[in-house]
């Protein structure tokens, strides 16, 4: 059996949060924390060690931090934290400003959503957010990845997709002197601060353009919700959106999983893990192709995290089960 006194920390890194939970190795939950987005590709370095020392200290607030013997952290471009000397340094020191004295292990956040819906060691995991990617994993590390490859280039199915869809569903209304549908109303107020259309329609496009270009286009996720309500009431626009975002993230995982695979798929990412119609339309596709394969949905990634340190642990003997207390059957 574990020792009583011995706990693990993870910690699940993105973009607007950072979250840690420290466990014992029987799954009892010591300790959680959170922190302001700590994502040392979009916030930087310095600034991410910041957040992530944040929530370290507020999961230890009850804990000895010489109790922890292992961590994981889970980030977007892990890859490229681990091969920034400055950055790997700056997060080394905001481990032992915590206290922490234990070594700790850095993997893609594709991996810890995978590990928060199963236990299992090879399966499939499907992400869509503001970007999209699928990662297919073999014995619990990333192995082959399809699509995520920024909003540019790539991410189809995501938020960002969804919402620059809809606004080219909007100007293409526009140019063609059509009166705009409650989607295409929605997204023009939203961005110009009116659904009025000036007298000669081109004036309005080049508004909505400008108020597109002002911003970071990534800042184009945020429509997407507009999308999910519009097609949450049946909007036709919307509807078709989210059947043609679903063909694309399904896509994305048949690209890197084999036909008739009947490993489980996870689904992550706020687009699939919540009550949404891309979510419902997903789950049909998935099931559509690889009908055999049990489907989960991605839970508490820094739980996750903190599963991934113990696993490997020779004190841990039955890893299954203790993914089984942390993440329940519902």
């Amino acid at each position: 059996m574990p020792k009583l006194d011995t706990a693990v920390v993870g910690l699940d890194i993105g973009g607007t949060s950072t979250r840690a939970t420290v466990l014992t190795l029987t799954g009892q939950h010591l300790g959680t924390g959170r922190a302001g987005g700590g994502n040392p590709t979009s916030h930087g370095a310095e600034r991410a060690a910041v957040e992530l020392l944040t929530a370290l200290r507020e999961a230890l607030s009850d804990v000895d931090p010489a109790r922890v013997i292992a961590g994981t952290i889970g980030l977007a471009g892990a890859g490229r934290l681990l091969a920034d000397p400055a950055g790997r340094a700056a997060f080394d020191q905001a481990w032992q400003d915590a206290g922490l004295r234990c070594p700790y292990a850095v993997h893609g956040d594709a991996l810890v959503a995978y590990a928060s819906g199963t236990a299992a060691p090879d399966g499939t995991v499907l992400i869509a957010g503001t970007g999209a990617i699928t990662a297919q994993v073999h014995d619990l590390r990333l192995d082959r990845i399809a699509d995520g490859h920024g909003w540019l280039l790539g991410d189809a199915g995501s938020g960002f997709w969804l919402g620059r869809e809809a606004v080219r569903r909007l100007l293409a209304d526009l140019d063609a002197g059509r009166t705009p549908g409650t989607l295409a109303t929605a997204v023009l107020t939203e961005l110009v601060g009116s659904a009025e259309i000036a007298p000669r329609p081109r004036a309005t496009v080049d508004a909505t353009i400008q108020a597109v270009t002002r911003r970071a286009p990534v800042e184009l996720a945020r429509l997407a919700p507009l999308v999910v309500d519009a097609a949450t009431h049946g909007e036709p626009v919307a509807t078709a959106l989210i059947t043609e975002a679903a063909a694309h993230l399904a896509e994305s995982v048949g690209r890197i999983r084999a036909a008739g695979a009947v490993t489980p798929v996870v689904l992550g990412g706020g687009l699939l893990t919540a009550g949404t119609p891309l979510a419902a339309a997903v789950r049909v596709e998935i099931a559509r192709q690889w009908p055999d394969a049990p489907l989960r949905t991605a839970g508490d990634g820094a739980a996750a995290a903190a599963w991934l340190a113990a696993r490997d642990l020779p004190e841990v003997t039955d890893p299954a089960a203790l993914h089984a207390r942390l993440f329940p059957a519902p």
